[in-house]
């Protein structure tokens, strides 16, 4: 005979009066969230420099994917409740995940397709394909596991455990943040490493590789518990019970529209001929919380930009930050600000906030802390808005379609005049001076003439292309040396790297490196290709060869986001002198910058998110939280469709108007949200399901007595 729930309950082992069971399903849990927020921490990077998808292009795949994160839960509880059981389903899509991952890494392999080893995929396709069916796979496994693992925890207790229940959420919760705060550090670290078979890469498939073996770890973990789990079979599906309830009522109100039939106090009402009233004024609770849920996928949208337009905005910023000097890699900073700013602010809040705001007697309801909450995450985004302000001054203007840009170049030691062919006003140029980048119509273009010392020369510009940049370099010696370079930047370099070359202001040919790589040997004055350099704020050694005399010197710290042009211009005691043009500022916008927003937004995410659910769960029957749960998961994904709507439709090209854009939006659904939480009714599910069940008891009792009677009757 099988041995009761109840009876196997209590012969599982205990440890501090807890299950022991529940230390595997909080160890899963942390495996499983390091491996999701670590595989997210990177991907819209991955998107936008592996598979070199334009900015909005990244963005819109990144909210889609999380959108399907928060849309599979609902599947994942209809799977657990109606067919396999909380503890099949887990196994199931746990496999499913693992895999995912996996695809993913394998997708993210650069040699996979890139056969002529020039550092780039040759078939982007194949790559796109595999991450595509990985990300899929993992949206499946993680959304569909999110509502079974933590309900899975609170099956392993009893009725009268609810201390050591209360004990295992504190420690599933602890286990998720930490899972994610470690994972945003690790991650990111990973693929600032480089790696490939033939040429040396971001490492993508480590930073995706990792969290797939976190997801198998999880898994392992998760089956190594099975003896001691507490395993209950399906009941039934809830959510499919209320959403035949809402049909059935919407049915038949619709067949009883005629006037000669009397209106009901209710809509739901015209499904008491099928269903009994206790499922009806559960689920008229439930519709009153899930009607103020409407204006919440809002803040969502606002709050999961943090993982595309807020970590695109930190690769534009300079990120010399001291703490960041420890993970070796800028990016991390906004990854890792607001698990941290979560931690310190949960308990500030709850510990002397809301006390200080209870003792001021302000009746601060859970309605109107959410109002606040999205108050806060609107003004982050103006905050976001005031930053990338800043930002774009430091962006360096191109050519547009029919201009050129020329900058002239001093290299040699004594002054220059230079005079564009019809304009009356002449440059001078000290010796090793520029003018910076001048735009000038193509079409108008036709030469230019230098004087230095004694020489003259004459330049014409008619074979310069539109829509370039060129650097013309001369020196005056027994004649004017010139040449012209074609500057072939487009735009700031990427992740805030620095492009370097180095120009040769010698009339012999000069070998030169910098930290003893990229050597190359250039003829005078003509210059070098540009070479990728970290961002980050230190020095390189130089060394130049001429005549087989080696030079050294220190460079200059190039900072984030920066291009330059160096000058190689002497050797006098084996110290080499160089001059530094500057070809691309380097971003001057601190990182440190952002986090006044990320404050705002976690402030605004604690008295929003936490007090949400909150609110959801005292609202709602007993019976009918997970419901509230997939309502309050829909928001989100809702939210993530959002921003896929406003971004494509508003075709903003100043990324600093698209922040202004949801911040307005916010702040006008914040409005309506207050006016309609004004309407609502606070009521407590207990009391009314109270009265459900004295009802219960008197019609028992009628029953009873009426069932008395007739065999008194029946005996006379």
């Amino acid at each position: 005979t099988a041995l009761s729930s109840h009876h196997l309950s209590s012969l599982q082992p205990l440890c501090s009066g807890c299950p022991v069971s529940i230390f595997f399903i909080v160890i899963n849990e942390f495996c499983e969230r390091f491996s999701y927020y670590g595989m997210r921490a990177v991907l819209v990077l991955y998107f936008t420099y592996f598979l070199r998808w334009d900015d909005n292009l990244a963005t819109a795949i990144y909210h889609t994917f999380v959108a399907l994160c928060y849309l599979t839960p609902i599947l994942g509880a209809i799977i657990a409740d109606s067919w396999l059981g909380k503890f099949k389903t887990i196994i199931s899509l746990s496999i499913v995940y693992a895999i995912g991952q996996a695809v993913l890494s394998v997708g993210s392999i650069n040699d996979l397709t890139d056969h002529n080893r020039d550092g780039s995929p040759d078939n982007v396709s194949v790559h796109i394909a595999l991450s595509m069916v990985g990300l899929i796979l993992i949206a499946l496994g993680t959304g569909g596991i999110k509502p079974c693992v933590s309900a899975f925890g609170g099956d392993q207790f009893e009725e009268d455990q609810e201390e050591q229940r209360s004990t295992f959420f504190s420690f599933f919760y602890m286990s998720i943040n930490a899972g994610s705060l470690l994972s945003t550090i690790v991650t990111p670290n990973l693929r600032a490493t480089e790696c490939g078979i033939h040429t040396k890469q971001r490492c993508y498939p480590l930073a995706f590789g990792v969290p797939a073996v976190l997801m198998a770890v999880a898994l392992i973990v998760f089956i190594l518990g099975s003896k001691m789990y507490k395993k209950d079979k399906p009941q039934g599906n809830i959510m499919l019970e209320v959403s035949k309830c809402i049909g059935f009522a919407i049915k038949n109100r619709f067949r009883h529209r005629s006037k000669q039939f009397p209106k009901r106090e209710h809509w739901l009402d015209w499904a008491s001929e099928k269903y009994d009233k206790r499922l009806i004024a559960q689920t008229k609770m439930v519709l009153k919380v899930l009607f103020l849920y409407i204006p919440l996928p809002m803040f969502w949208a606002l709050f999961d930009q943090q993982g595309s337009r807020w970590t695109l905005q930190a690769t534009a910023m300079d990120g010399d930050f001291v703490v960041l000097n420890f993970f070796s890699s800028y990016v991390r900073l906004q990854q890792i600000v607001n698990p941290i700013l979560i931690v310190i602010m949960v308990p500030v809040v709850d510990s002397v906030i809301y006390p200080l705001i209870a003792k001021c007697k302000i009746n601060f309801t859970p309605l109107k802390k959410m109002t606040v909450g999205m108050f806060l995450a609107s003004m982050a985004f103006v905050a976001a808005a005031l930053v990338q302000v800043q930002i774009d001054k430091t962006y360096p203007v191109f050519p547009a379609a029919g201009q050129t840009q020329i900058r002239l170049v001093n290299l040699g030691v004594v002054p220059a005049t230079v005079q564009f062919q019809n304009q009356s006003q002449s440059m001078e140029l000290a010796p090793k001076e520029t003018t910076g980048y001048m735009t000038f119509k193509t079409s108008q273009l036709q030469s230019l003439s230098i004087d230095s010392g004694s020489h003259n020369k004459t330049e014409f510009l008619g074979n310069l292309l539109k829509g370039k940049r060129y650097t013309l370099a001369f020196k005056s010696l027994d004649k004017i040396y010139s040449n012209w370079l074609l500057d072939n930047i487009t735009a700031k370099p990427e992740e805030g790297q620095n492009l370097i070359r180095f120009i040769n202001n010698f009339l012999v040919p000069v070998n030169v490196s910098m930290d003893y790589k990229n050597y190359v040997v250039l003829p005078p004055l003509s210059v070098s290709n540009y070479s990728i350099y970290p961002g980050e704020k230190r020095s390189y050694i130089i060394k130049s060869t001429i005549d087989y005399i080696s030079c050294t010197t220190l460079s200059k710290k190039f900072g984030f986001g920066s291009a330059y042009t160096i000058s190689v211009d002497s050797c006098p005691a084996y110290s080499l002198n160089v001059t530094y043009y500057e070809d691309v500022a380097p971003s001057t916008v601190h990182m440190a910058w952002q986090i006044p927003q990320y404050f705002l937004l976690t402030c605004g995410e604690v008295v929003f998110s936490v007090t949400g659910l909150e609110f959801s769960y005292s609202q709602a029957p007993s019976n009918m939280k997970s419901v509230l749960q997939a309502g309050w998961l829909l928001t989100v994904a809702v939210g993530n469709i959002i921003v896929l709507i406003v971004a494509g439709a508003s075709q903003l090209s100043k990324q600093w108007a698209e922040y202004v854009l949801f911040a307005a939006l916010l702040l006008v659904v914040c409005i309506i949200f207050a006016v309609m939480a004004s309407f609502y009714t606070y009521v407590d599910p207990n009391e009314i399901e109270a009265q459900f069940e004295e009802e219960k008891k008197e019609d028992k009792k009628c029953q009873d007595n009426h069932e008395k009677q007739a065999e008194a009757v029946s005996q006379m």
